[in-house]
């Protein structure tokens, strides 16, 4: 059986508030867990110490047992101090614009500096 410590979601519409649950990874999302090992209220300010609610030793011992946990829970697990902080991936190319916009802005880019250097031609060349 596969565990994971994920967020299962709870709340109103636009109103989330998220329990921290160990579950077998083939259940739903919102469904059947084994153990309820925190909360996440993301509507409460990021400095307050009620926005994540951590049970450390049971998720400790749920790590012993082999449970991974998510990529957000494993973030907060890192603040807290109970792993190391896993690292962040690098970007990847989705926020960049396609690639004939790229080519039209270096096209742009190259036609920049020749119309300067024409600029700073006819200025400097003597008034008549």
């Amino acid at each position: 059986m596969a565990l994971k410590i994920r967020l299962a979601r709870g709340g109103a519409k636009k109103r989330p508030y998220y329990r921290i649950v160990v579950a077998d990874s083939r259940m739903p999302r919102d469904g059947r867990y084994i153990e309820r090992v925190g909360v996440y209220n993301p509507m409460l300010a990021k400095d307050d110490p009620n926005r994540v609610q951590l049970v450390e030793d049971r998720i400790k011992h749920w790590m012993s047992v082999g449970a991974k946990p998510s990529d957000r829970v494993a973030r907060f697990l890192g603040r807290a101090e109970i792993m190391p902080m896993p690292a962040i991936p690098e970007q990847t190319k989705q926020h960049l614009p396609k690639a004939k916009a790229q080519e039209r802005m270096s096209e742009a880019e190259e036609a920049a500096p020749a119309e300067q250097d024409s600029a700073e031609a006819d200025a400097a060349a003597p008034a008549e």
